[in-house]
């Protein structure tokens, strides 16, 4: 990318996160999980971490003040922001023309968990998401466009490492296993207090993911595994025998689910993958069906 591509777009910095936000007499709130990046080199680094080529159709979840969306800006085709609080969507495409004038942009104003459809089809997904709602919306938006090939979010330390956490990790859980429906996740580094604000009183860490090639099941099957995946760790320490209890009815109809999946009932539900709930699963409707 030229030198001059770069210098068409000026990053915020600290003193202008807080000037605009103070023109618009705004403090960040913890009700939406606001915490704004006022480090240019920081969201330089963020966007380099998201590896995109230039080609991508951005979707940014969040945008605030407009510090990441500038720096998305720099290097992809074109961004979608996706803004709930109506003070800083009212004020971002003024900053985003003055700042990145000529860039391709366009701003959602709507709460990101109800969003159905967007004025494009997004390729990557960038975003600081807001630390309330991330894992939700993350899985929301990979089940809602299937255009989305991959992506990084900056969230909660604690919220990364059970995203991207494998099997037997101790913070395996529902979101490992659901953002592995759709993708294979990474860890792709930390990101200090100090470089937002306000400073939350957690760590934060970038979390990389790829979509697979294709889809492990229907939709019908999503729904069906996410189901046991809920219900396997309702009771985490449990056997599976007994986690999927009522779930499955009882626990000899559980038993008899994870011997037809080749799952020992014995197992706990942090001890497998996705596969192995995708198996349980479709073993479930293959015999509650032989006993229609």
């Amino acid at each position: 990318m030229s030198a001059e591509s770069l210098a068409a777009v000026e990053l915020l910095g600290g003193a202008d996160i807080r000037e605009l936000a103070a023109k618009l007499d705004v403090m960040p709130t913890k009700k939406l999980g606001q915490n704004f990046v006022t480090d240019p080199n920081t969201i330089r680094r963020i966007v380099a971490a998201a590896k995109l080529t230039g080609s991508e159709t951005v979707v940014e979840i969040g945008p605030g003040l407009g510090s990441l969306t500038l720096g998305l800006l720099e290097v992809a085709h074109d961004v979608i922001a996706v803004e709930i609080d109506p003070k800083l969507a009212s004020e971002l495409e003024s900053t985003i023309a003055k700042r990145a004038p000529g860039k391709a942009f366009q701003l959602v104003k709507n709460d990101a968990l109800k969003v159905a459809e967007l004025p494009g089809a997004p390729t990557a997904l960038v975003a600081n998401l807001p630390y309330n709602i991330s894992v939700p919306v993350l899985l929301h938006f990979l089940e809602t466009f299937d255009s989305l090939r991959f992506g990084l979010v900056l969230v909660q330390a604690e919220v990364a490492h059970r995203l991207a956490a494998e099997p037997g990790n101790k913070v395996y859980g529902i979101p490992s296993v659901k953002l592995a429906w759709y993708a294979d996740a990474s860890l792709t580094g930390n990101i200090g207090r100090n470089v937002f604000w306000p400073a939350p009183n957690v760590d934060s860490a970038l979390v990389y993911f790829a979509k697979r090639s294709a889809e492990l099941g229907t939709e019908a099957e999503r729904l069906a595994t996410f189901d046991a995946v809920d219900a396997g760790f309702s009771q985490r320490r449990k056997t599976l025998r007994q986690a999927l209890a009522d779930w499955a009815g009882s626990p000899a109809n559980a038993e008899a689910i994870l011997l037809a999946a080749a799952v020992s009932p014995q197992a706990r539900a942090e001890e497998l993958n996705v596969h192995d709930f995708l198996r349980i699963a479709k073993a479930k409707q293959a015999i509650e069906g032989q006993n229609v």
